[in-house]
């Protein structure tokens, strides 16, 4: 007597199970990842030495003890007023103050310092590189 057994049949999933289950494997693959990349080998002769991990400095002492100490304060930018026969022509006629400044200093630093230390509101500033290496402003007020 032979006996021959049945294999069961799977039911086929219906349609809309089907339907759901294609976007949900693309969501599942969009926020996983799909790890199929592969690495290409080097075909140079010379040697290239893998990038490591570069853990970020923590050191035990300040490089420095003191922060900086700004040498360009208010004082230090403006050196004198210019005491010339045309300074004073220009005090006179054209409400402008010329000044000696320091030479590394820019416009908008002499405007706050004068602003600072005579309380005036500048307009303008322009300055010059005098030919003795003095830099010279006038500021109109």
């Amino acid at each position: 007597m032979k006996i021959v057994l049945k294999a069961k049949k799977e039911a086929p999933a219906p349609p809309k199970a089907e339907a759901k289950a294609k976007p949900l494997k693309a969501k599942k693959a969009l926020l996983k990842g799909i790890h199929s990349h592969k690495k290409r080998r080097s075909m140079s002769p010379t040697f290239q030495r893998p990038k490591t991990l570069q853990l970020q400095r923590q050191p035990n002492y300040p490089q420095k003890s003191t922060p900086r100490r700004n040498k360009l304060d208010h004082c230090a930018i403006i050196k004198c007023p210019l005491p010339t026969e045309s300074a004073m022509k220009k005090t006179e006629d054209s409400n402008t103050l010329v000044f000696t400044v320091d030479v590394k200093a820019s416009k908008h630093q002499i405007k706050q310092a004068v602003k600072k230390l005579y309380d005036i509101d500048v307009a303008k500033v322009n300055t010059l590189t005098r030919p003795d290496g003095e830099k010279a402003c006038s500021t109109g007020s």
